[in-house]
């Protein structure tokens, strides 16, 4: 076996309000140490998650007392963006791998290209077939936490209209609206279908609504998405859960302002496509210390980081994903594993100063340079 090119990973606490996920188990640490790659994890950084020190020394990890520590090795894996209080450890010789959602948080993208800093996003790593095999486990989590969310806030004393998801003998149940049919909206439709509710989930990929069907036998109904669609059942709704991705770039707004005004009063909105700009146009972020918001009447909730609410299953959920693209990452450097995995290379957001994936430059209206003829440069 080959030595490594990244031979020490930093894993830091993250510092977003109410995030208490962590980059890597204990496994993980274990994994990268026996193939010769040292890991450095910011004292407390699991505590959210119910992972000791002990655990992770256990595992073959050093605990360092500082963030500046962590941050100091040559790759940091994170699970969210860095705050402003991280830009300062940011710098040319680093590769940094967490998510990243660079169109909705240019600051983010602006100081990363001002360090130089080699930056891989969880998020744009696609595979072939155009599956997003690090977003997946988060979204699926996203999706059950949604309608989890949204039931709560449809309950009166929580601002709701005092709604049952599943309504009651000869009463009728909640009606619940998801946009998007991809794993955020299937797993929200799923969940609330298993709560009794009425569900409609929209989406304008045919197949996709033929595959969820065919999964949910009509429990679910699926409607094809278009403004008018979508105009009578968000005017109809009890609860509408937006889920609708569009990898690396802005998610596109398809509900207006005007679509919310027409809501029942003290119907709930769970935009769960907030962390990309959203696609409800009355959205703006919140966090899980003040949720939720009030506007036209309407409950809105937008937590940009929803996983975080159940950080031991999403870190376990989220690490089961990406140790296999870490490991590949620190074992090649991020140049060689781009060359030999396409879809690193698309997870690949900037190198040198320059961005590297195609619909993050778009959205930022900057120039789009290829990954690897960045590592080359």
């Amino acid at each position: 076996m080959s030595d490594p090119v990244i031979t020490t990973v930093g894993v830091p606490r993250e510092l977003k309000t109410a995030e208490h996920r962590v980059a890597m188990t204990p496994d993980g640490v274990r994994e990268l140490e026996r193939h010769g790659i040292n890991v450095f994890v910011e004292a407390g950084a699991g505590e959210g998650a119910s992972i000791t020190d002990g655990d992770y020394r256990a595992a073959g990890a050093d605990i360092v007392p500082t963030a500046a520590d962590a941050w100091s090795q040559q790759m940091v894996v994170k699970v969210k963006e860095p705050l402003e209080s991280e830009f300062a450890f940011l710098r040319p010789d680093l590769t940094l791998f967490t998510y990243l959602h660079l169109a909705a948080y240019p600051a983010v993208a602006n100081a990363l290209l001002d360090a130089g800093t080699t930056a891989l996003a969880y998020e744009t790593v696609q595979t072939e077939d155009g599956a997003l095999p690090l977003l997946a486990p988060m979204s699926e989590v996203a999706g059950r936490l949604a309608t989890q969310a949204g039931a709560h806030y449809l309950e009166r004393h929580n601002g709701g209209r005092g709604v049952l998801m599943g309504g009651a003998p000869g009463v009728r149940p909640a009606k619940v609206v998801v946009l998007g049919a991809g794993n955020v909206g299937w797993n929200s439709a799923w969940i609330a279908a298993g709560m009794e509710a009425e569900v409609i989930l929209i989406d304008k990929d045919l197949d996709r609504l033929r595959y969820v069907d065919q999964i949910h036998k009509g429990r679910i109904m699926t409607l094809a998405s278009n403004r008018g669609a979508i105009e009578r059942s968000i005017a109809e709704a009890d609860l509408v859960i937006g889920a609708i991705l569009v990898a690396g770039g802005r998610a596109p707004v398809v509900v207006s302002e005007d679509m919310v005004r027409s809501m029942k009063p003290r119907a709930v909105i769970v935009d769960v496509a907030v962390d990309q700009g959203g696609c409800i146009e009355t959205i703006r972020e919140t966090t899980h210390e003040e949720p939720t918001y009030v506007q036209h009447g309407i409950v809105h909730y937008a937590v940009g980081n929803m996983p975080g609410a159940v950080p031991h299953t999403s870190t376990y959920a989220l690490t089961n994903a990406t140790l296999p693209y870490i490991l590949e990452v620190a074992t090649e450097g991020a140049a060689g594993a781009s060359h030999r995995d396409a879809a690193l290379a698309l997870g690949v957001n900037t190198v040198g100063g320059r961005v590297t994936n195609g619909p993050v430059a778009e959205f930022l209206g900057v120039e789009w340079v290829n990954p690897l003829a960045a590592f080359a440069g």
